[in-house]
């Protein structure tokens, strides 16, 4: 590890040390601190639930078990531009397995995974609450809807 990315990885410690010092109750917060952890890494990898679980003063395995549970947390890193497509009733219904395909065949990887120069992944949800507008894919915050397959190529070029 070089000097700059350990001083980095540094101040992304100390940032979630503080927010931790700052909480007015630690007991309980298990589920904000991760979601701050993920919101300042990107991802839980098992060294930041190891300093999770050491500023709350409880068991590894306690955070592991909350981060294996809740879908939102990951232990993966994700792209630049998370892509993340519904593959709920009505999007599944709609057609969302013929957009992921095309996603797939388009970044060349899938779900779960990051394009080589870091820049897309694509991960699934069960519902994004927009089921008028399925099938919808999510790319960072912003939602697309009624996507077909041959929309696929013109949204990811709207983010390269």
């Amino acid at each position: 590890m070089t000097g700059c990315t350990k001083n980095k990885n540094q101040l992304l410690y100390d940032e979630l040390a503080h927010f931790i010092a700052d909480l007015p109750e630690r007991k309980g917060a298990l589920i904000s601190v991760l979601h701050k952890a993920q919101s300042i890494f990107g991802y839980l990898p098992r060294e930041v639930q190891e300093f999770v679980a050491g500023q709350l003063k409880i068991p590894v395995s306690k955070v592991y078990g909350v981060v294996e549970f809740y879908a939102f947390f990951t232990m993966k890193p994700k792209g630049q531009i998370p892509i993340s497509i519904c593959l709920g009733t009505a999007c599944f219904i709609k057609g969302a397995k013929d957009v992921l395909s095309e996603l797939k065949q388009i970044l060349s990887i899938d779900v779960g995974e990051v394009t080589p120069d870091g820049r897309f992944s694509i991960d699934t949800l069960r519902c994004v609450g927009t089921c008028a507008m399925a099938p919808v894919i999510m790319i960072d915050e912003k939602v697309y809807g009624n996507v077909e397959r041959k929309d696929v190529k013109k949204i990811i070029r709207e983010h390269q």
